[in-house]
């Protein structure tokens, strides 16, 4: 893993290119994944299978020149595992049978042997990293502790969170007994996922910035900040590297200076934020990972990708004083599954030619 451009960079150590991977980087804007997709019966079947997941781990990097994987799994799978019963609509999305409604409801849940129950996601990875090249990463993943307290209270995903809110406001007690709960729960998920070998592990803290500030930092970075800290000291192969921590939270661009206080080697930043003034009042706290619009790979032509790319690369650069080191190129959020396969090729092979342009 020395050769790791991905890890290099988020060492802030010289690398020839700046690397890119995306959220979602595995899915329905592929047709391979759609295929492989229709004879699975269910998504969470997809999920649960380590050897068709991992397929579809790999799928992107062999349609693309991409410096990293990211294991196919889901955020919910965690709430799933605590004994919620989960599915997934065709064009809905997720919905749990039974959302939590009351304290016996948080005490319900089981997190004894989360570990055990989430074993496929273990064999995903170890079967992910038999197949990886040496020098690419494989990057594990858990949502923020408020970002699945919010579906297991909404029952699904929701415009206003109305239900997260009125527990938030009415009864914090309750959400904190629920985000503890949540907390441990991820601790012994990443931890195993780290044991399994994944080289980064990724807090997905989604819904985050739909808080106040005072709420976010209450209820959302107060938890993220416990995992990072509670997180094994492990080390990637062949290196004396520790595991790079990312975390992501979704409007959270406003909160960036506490954000960076909490140990993650890397910050995730929505396409709301501008990447240099972001490196200009960070400096070298952290690594920063981001931030095209998702909606530019959907709707814009080539020439559109290619503006907005280079904005996002020369903003960074400039601002680290002529060094792309320290940056990870990606979107500010998923991959939409309109987007178009040949334009994330264009872009993969912008991002790369960069420095070899500039």
């Amino acid at each position: 893993m020395n050769n790791s451009i991905l890890l290099n960079s988020i060492y802030h150590k010289p690398i020839p290119h700046t690397p890119v991977w995306f959220m979602r980087q595995a899915g329905r804007y592929l047709p391979e994944y759609r295929k492989l997709r229709e004879g699975c019966g269910s998504f969470l079947n997809l999920c649960k299978n380590p050897e068709l997941a991992t397929q579809v781990t790999l799928q992107p990097l062999q349609r693309f020149s991409l410096d990293a994987a990211i294991m196919f799994s889901d955020i919910l799978v965690v709430p799933e595992a605590m004994g919620m019963e989960l599915n997934f609509i065709e064009n809905e999305g997720p919905k749990f049978t039974h959302k939590i409604g009351s304290p016996q409801d948080i005490i319900n849940l089981d997190i004894s042997e989360i570990a055990q129950r989430l074993n496929y996601v273990f064999e995903i990875i170890k079967n992910c990293k038999k197949e990886l090249k040496p020098d690419t990463p494989l990057i594990g993943f858990s949502g923020s502790p408020f970002t699945l307290a919010c579906y297991m209270l909404e029952g699904s995903s929701s415009k206003n969170y109305l239900h997260t809110k009125q527990w938030m406001y009415n009864h914090p007690e309750l959400l904190h007994q629920l985000l503890d709960k949540l907390t441990q729960a991820i601790i012994i998920y990443l931890t195993a996922q780290i044991n399994a070998g994944v080289d980064v592990v990724m807090l997905f803290d989604s819904w985050g910035g739909i808080l106040t500030e005072q709420a976010y930092i209450e209820f959302s970075l107060t938890y993220l900040h416990k995992i990072i800290a509670a997180l094994p000291k492990a080390k990637t192969p062949n290196t004396q590297q520790l595991i790079p921590k990312i975390v992501f939270t979704k409007g959270g661009g406003i909160w960036l200076d506490k954000i960076s206080n909490i140990g993650a080697d890397v910050i995730g930043l929505d396409w709301t934020i501008n990447i240099g003034q972001a490196k200009s009042m960070l400096g070298q706290k952290a690594a920063l990972q981001g931030n095209l619009d998702p909606a530019i790979l959907a709707v814009g032509d080539k020439n559109a990708i290619r503006q907005d790319a280079l904005r996002i690369l020369n903003a960074y650069k400039t601002a680290n004083n002529g060094s792309i080191s320290g940056h990870v190129f990606n979107l500010g959020h998923g991959i939409l599954p309109v987007t178009n396969p040949d334009h994330v090729a264009y872009l993969v092979d912008l991002v790369h030619e960069f420095n070899l342009t500039t």
